[in-house]
């Protein structure tokens, strides 16, 4: 066996941070460990692996506003969160904690209020720990675009851990947080968490709110969790999701209660899987595709049925979303002028010299790139040409699945064409880069939930299963996941990580 991961049989056999959430859950509740010794164990584990360069700021337990002993106090103990130690992304507003969205504009940012998502986790009882890396404004699928260095991927340090929330793959791959949040704009919880070993998910567009949450692209934006397995992942949507009247694109549809429902699902007997062929195709590495047929195969024999589905337009993906997210991106980073907040550059003879040196001087140059796609195309005499377009061609996309949902309850397919490349492999080449997110973008043009979850591994890494569903579908997705985990071991390996 490779020196590079771990195998495990069982829950009771995992150390104490490799266990997923449910497991604490249930050692706090019994007596058999407490808030503040579960704490302390991943807070000095996240120190002692600072070099995976996972987290931007640790944030010591009296620091979450919560309380001294984790958040477990009388009354809370039944809560599945309460003194469960939990990470976020650094796109998410923590009031008096430093929020950059790993940039040099942002790098002595801090909030005076808490985003909506962190408001629901302490409530929940959740014990917030850290900040997490993350490439510059979450543009990017590696994490090389952070301002303060890339994250490490713990399987093997030479190589990305993916992105852009590849900070939050890395804190619960390497058993540093039980739980991560993460933002998706076009794949940046998915890609990551397939990379790196663990479950990542894209809810449903409006299901949880984005307030709080330093802005990328807002038509496509939307938080999600990272964690050890599907039950996890329920229990994670149950805390965070909801209507927020802050969030003007929040959905007023009641939250479904998950972790219940999800663990005690009724399996997969009788669900139409849907495989588009073309998926499978050239540029998808043999590794990944004979991982995820065999994880199809696994659906076959839990009972579902394996259908042919069409999405016709997915291949205008890249390009669609590379126009419709530069473009909402250069509005939204407009703000970031040297006036209102943030970084101002220190010398300048007149107003036009401080915005020009102080954007050339905060933003790093994939956000440059992607500020200037955008701006581009919206200028005048461009805007129906390239935006207007991007947006039918979006329409033509959400159709295709609506139509594909007509003849299955899922769809199936790989997270990423590979699996985590080379450091600097990528980044001479941004269009290399972006078909990275080539299996994961549909679903956020299309706005549907989508999950990771591990499949196997390929070469020593992981690989990344996907499945998809149509709006407001996490229970079916989940209850799907979890059914899969329940037949196989692909969750129960770890990187091997001191």
């Amino acid at each position: 066996m490779s020196e590079k991961f771990l195998k495990y049989s069982s829950v009771k056999e995992m150390p104490l941070h490799y266990k997923p959430a449910h497991e604490i859950r249930r050692m706090i509740d019994s007596g058999e460990i407490s808030p503040p010794e579960i704490s302390a164990h991943i807070i000095g584990r996240a120190k002692k692996n600072a070099g995976l360069n996972a987290f931007l700021a640790l944030i010591e337990p009296e620091g979450t506003g919560g309380n001294s002993d984790g958040g477990a106090a009388a009354g809370e103990s039944k809560k599945f969160w309460a003194g469960v130690p939990v990470a976020l992304k650094d796109n998410i507003a923590v009031k008096g904690v430093k929020t950059t969205a790993g940039s040099k504009i942002l790098e002595n940012h801090i909030p005076i209020y808490d985003a909506t998502v962190v408001k629901k986790l302490r409530e929940a009882g959740a014990l917030i720990v850290g900040k997490t890396n993350m490439d510059e404004f979450a543009m990017g699928s590696s994490t090389e675009n952070s301002a303060f260095g890339p994250s490490k991927n713990p399987w093997d340090i030479t190589r990305v851990p993916g992105g852009s929330s590849g900070g939050s793959a890395v804190a619960v791959a390497s058993g540093t947080a039980y739980m991560a949040l993460g933002s998706d704009t076009g794949g940046s919880i998915r890609q990551p968490a397939a990379l790196c070993g663990v479950c990542g998910m894209k809810p449903t567009y409006g299901s949880v709110s984005r307030y709080g949450l330093i802005a990328f692209a807002s038509s496509l934006d939307q938080i999600g969790p990272f964690t050890r397995d599907a039950l996890d992942m329920a229990a994670a949507l149950d805390a965070i999701c909801g209507h927020d009247p802050k969030d003007s694109t929040s959905s007023d549809r009641p939250a479904a209660s998950l972790f219940e429902a999800v663990k005690n699902g009724s399996g997969v007997k009788g669900l139409k899987i849907g495989i588009v062929e073309e998926h499978f195709g050239e540029g998808v590495d043999s590794g990944v595709c004979e991982r995820v047929r065999a994880a199809a195969a696994e659906f076959e024999k839990m009972g579902a049925t394996i259908v042919s589905v069409k999405l016709p337009h997915a291949k205008y993906a890249i390009p669609v979303y590379y126009l419709i997210a530069t473009a909402e991106a250069s509005s939204n980073l407009a703000r970031f002028d040297g006036v209102k907040y943030g970084f101002r550059a220190p010398e300048f003879k007149n107003l036009k010299e401080m915005y020009m040196k102080t954007r050339d001087q905060g933003f790093g140059a994939e956000v440059k790139r992607r500020i200037i796609l955008g701006t581009y195309a919206l200028s005048s005499g461009y805007y129906d040409a390239y935006y207007k377009t991007a947006q039918k061609a979006r329409t033509r996309i959400k159709e295709d699945y609506q139509a594909a949902f007509g003849q299955a309850d899922l769809i199936l397919s790989p997270v990423t064409p590979a699996t985590a490349f080379k450091f600097g492999e990528k980044t001479a080449d941004p269009l290399a880069m972006y078909m990275s997110d080539i299996f994961t973008i549909s679903a956020n043009l299309a706005s549907i939930p989508a999950i990771s979850i591990p499949c196997g591994l390929s070469g020593g890494m992981p690989v990344g299963l996907q499945l998809s569903a149509n709006y407001f579908q996490e229970k079916l997705l989940l209850q799907a996941a979890h059914e899969f985990q329940k037949h196989t071991d692909h969750h129960l390996y770890f990187a091997a990580v001191e």
